[in-house]
C-alpha cells in the first residue's frame, strides 16, 4: 500500500493519472476513426495540430485568469522570457511528435502503434538519470528491459509454430482479410496497415523519430517544470509551451507552402466535423493534463501509464475496428503489464522543487506573502528528506 502512496501521494494525482491514460487511449481511436478507407486524411493534419495548440493556449489563459488578469499574464511572460525561450526546444519536439502521430497512425493500427512507442522507455530511463541524477535501481532497469522485450514480442512471427489452417498470427489474418470480400466497414480501417511491427521501411524511421522526440521532449519538459521553471506558475509555463508550439506548427505550414491555404474555407470545412473536432478537443486536454502529470509525478511513470493504455486500446479496437487480439499481442501486453507491476514495487520519486498537488486551487495561489510562507514551510518540511530520497530510490 505504501508503494502506491509513493506513486500517487494525493487523490488528485491518481485522477490525473487515470485522465491522462483515458485521453491517450482516445487519441489513437479518434484519429483512426477519422481516416478514409485508404487510411489517408481528408483534412490538413498540421492545421489540426495548430488549432489544437491554439485551443490549449486559450484554455491555459482562461485557467490562469480565474485568479489573475491578462495584464498579470503579460507581466509574467515578460518577466520569465528566458524560460519562454527555453520552452522552444520541447515545443519543437512535441510539434514533430504530434504531426508524426497522424503519419504513424495511418500506417499502424492503434495497438501496434502504442506497442512500438514503448521502445522509448529505456531511452527515457537513461535521460532521467543524466538530467536529474536519479539512478534507477536494478529492479527498475529489469522492469524497463522487460517492457522493451514485451514490445518486441509483438513482432514475433507465429507462422513457424502453426500451420496455415491454425495460424493465429496477424500476418495470416491480413492475408485472410485481403482474400475475403466481406469485410465490414470497421474492419476496412485496418486493411493495408502494418499490424506486425517494424518492417525496416520508412514507417520504421518515422516511428523511431516519434519515439526519440517523445523521450527528449518529455524529460526536457520535466526538467523545465521542476528545475528552471519551478517557480513559474504552471499555467504560465503552459502558455510558454503553446506559444512556442504555435510558432513551430505555423513554420511547418509555411515551409510546405500551405500557411494561407490551411485556413481556406474548404480546409476549415473539412475540419469542422465531429470526428475531427473531437481529436482537437481530446489532444488539447492531453496537453493540459500532461503538464500536471510531469510537474507532480514524473516521465517514467508517464511512460508506464502509456503502457497500461495497451490493454484498453487492444480491447476497444477489437470492438470498434474488428482488430482481433492475437497470441503475440496478448503475450506482449502480459509482459508489459508485469513490467509495470515490477516498477510499482520501487517507483521513481522526483518532485524536484515542487510538492504533490492536493487541489487545483494551489496552482493559482498568487498572493506573494502567502506564497512565500508556503514556500518556506515546504522547504523546512522537505529539506531533511530530499537527500535520503535521492539515495534510496
Amino acid at each position: 500500500m505504501a508503494n502506491w502512496r509513493e506513486l500517487f501521494p494525493t487523490k488528485l494525482t491518481f485522477l490525473i493519472f487515470l485522465l491522462y491514460m483515458s485521453l491517450f487511449i482516445g487519441q489513437g481511436i479518434f484519429v483512426t476513426a477519422s481516416q478514409e478507407s485508404n487510411n489517408s486524411y481528408s483534412y490538413n493534419t498540421v492545421t489540426v495540430v495548430l488549432l489544437t495548440e491554439i485551443l490549449k493556449l486559450i484554455v491555459s489563459t482562461c485557467l490562469y485568469c480565474r485568479e489573475n488578469n491578462l495584464r498579470s499574464l503579460v507581466h509574467d511572460v515578460h518577466k520569465d522570457r528566458k524560460v519562454l525561450a527555453l520552452y522552444m526546444v520541447p515545443a519543437f519536439l512535441y510539434c514533430l511528435y504530434n504531426n508524426l502521430a497522424f503519419v504513424n497512425l495511418a500506417t499502424f493500427d492503434p495497438t501496434t502503434y502504442y506497442l512500438l512507442l514503448q521502445l522509448r522507455v529505456v531511452v527515457t530511463g537513461v535521460l532521467f538519470q543524466i538530467i536529474f541524477k536519479k539512478y534507477l535501481s536494478q529492479r527498475q532497469w529489469i522492469s524497463l528491459i522487460l517492457l522493451t522485450l514485451g514490445c518486441m514480442l509483438k513482432q514475433v512471427d507465429l507462422n513457424s509454430f502453426y500451420s496455415d489452417a491454425n495460424d493465429d498470427s496477424e500476418a495470416a489474418a491480413l492475408q485472410q482479410a485481403g482474400a475475403g470480400g466481406g469485410a465490414t466497414v470497421a474492419a476496412t480501417k485496418t486493411i493495408g496497415k502494418n499490424m506486425t511491427g517494424f518492417d525496416f521501411s520508412i514507417s520504421a524511421v518515422f516511428i523511431l523519430a516519434q519515439t526519440i522526440c517523445s523521450c527528449l521532449a518529455g524529460v526536457y519538459n520535466e526538467y523545465l517544470l521542476k528545475d528552471k521553471g519551478a517557480e513559474v506558475n504552471i499555467f504560465v509555463q503552459n502558455v510558454f509551451m503553446y506559444l512556442d508550439s504555435i510558432v513551430c506548427n505555423a513554420g511547418i505550414l509555411l515551409l510546405r507552402g500551405e500557411l494561407l491555404d490551411a485556413f481556406s474555407a474548404k480546409n476549415i470545412g473539412s475540419i469542422m466535423r465531429f470526428s475531427v473536432i473531437i481529436i482537437i478537443v481530446n489532444n488539447a486536454a492531453i496537453g493540459i493534463v500532461t503538464s500536471f502529470f510531469l510537474k507532480y509525478m514524473n516521465s517514467i511513470l508517464k511512460t508506464f501509464a502509456s503502457a497500461l493504455e495497451l490493454l484498453f486500446t487492444a480491447v476497444l479496437c477489437y470492438f470498434l475496428f474488428a482488430i482481433p487480439i492475437y497470441i503475440n499481442t496478448a503475450l506482449a501486453i502480459a509482459v508489459v503489464s508485469y513490467a509495470i507491476y515490477l516498477y510499482t514495487q520501487s517507483p521513481v520519486v522526483n518532485l524536484g522543487k515542487v510538492r504533490p498537488l492536493a487541489n487545483l486551487s494551489e496552482v493559482t495561489t498568487t498572493d506573494p506573502k502567502t506564497k512565500e510562507r508556503e514556500d518556506d514551510r515546504r522547504l523546512l518540511d522537505e529539506q531533511g528528506d530530499t537527500d535520503l530520497e535521492m539515495d534510496i530510490v
